[in-house]
């Protein structure tokens, strides 16, 4: 299924670029998601005049992105988790959970979908996250698990 970018996405392509995609992805996250819209010759058209102001969206997008990358970067966040005592957790730290981390520490608002842990989290320790703050723009953070003492 053919399809006009409206924003840069990573690994597939940049604004206005024409490009050939499964249907279901086409329809289910670039059409859903309003990153694309279908390659008809009306839309074409429009894109073409949209396109300069599509692309000073995408750069007040970017800039926001390296100021975030900016203030972020190789933080250290702490969570504190109940563990057993061969240090697993029970259950494991999610992408939603750091981006509320996040939010509190911070006052940053990341959406749990550009949050990339390197592996999952279910033990104690230090773990490396990758942000995809945007197409263009990667922070790294680090997240730091430690005992949860319980108070008996």
């Amino acid at each position: 299924m053919k399809v006009i970018l409206l924003e840069n996405v990573r690994k597939v392509g940049s604004i206005g670029e024409i490009i050939d995609v499964k249907r279901g992805y086409a329809r289910n996250f670039l059409i859903a998601k309003k990153k694309a819209l279908f390659a008809s010759k009306e839309n074409i058209k429009e894109v073409e005049k949209l396109k300069t102001e599509l692309g000073k969206k995408d750069l007040d997008k970017k800039n926001a992105a390296k100021e975030i990358n900016e203030t972020l970067k190789n933080k250290e966040f702490l969570v504190k988790k109940l563990s057993t005592e061969n240090r697993e957790l029970y259950g494991s730290v999610k992408p939603t959970e750091i981006s509320k981390l996040i939010k509190d520490l911070e006052n940053i608002e990341i959406n749990p979908s550009m949050i990339q842990p390197t592996k999952e989290i279910k033990t104690l320790g230090s773990f490396d996250v990758l942000l995809n703050l945007h197409s263009e723009v990667q922070s790294q953070i680090k997240i730091k698990v430690v005992a949860l003492e319980e108070n008996s």
